[in-house]
């Protein structure tokens, strides 16, 4: 199987990675958590989450 390239450090912490391999469907409660209080937003996909760490291009809402 081909090694799968990462966009950039950490992505796959990120919550558009996380979708993408099913995250939310297997662990609904976990993700929840996530993105429960969001303080940030993604300018790349839209997600939203309580800690910037887990958004490709984060900005403060």
């Amino acid at each position: 199987m081909a090694e799968v390239k990462m966009p950039h450090p950490g992505h796959e912490h990120h919550l558009c990675y996380l979708q993408n391999v099913g995250y939310l469907q297997d662990y609904p409660d976990d993700y929840k958590e996530l993105v429960k209080n969001t303080k940030f937003f993604c300018k790349e996909c839209g997600r939203a989450s309580a800690s910037d760490d887990r958004l490709c291009e984060p900005e403060k809402l």
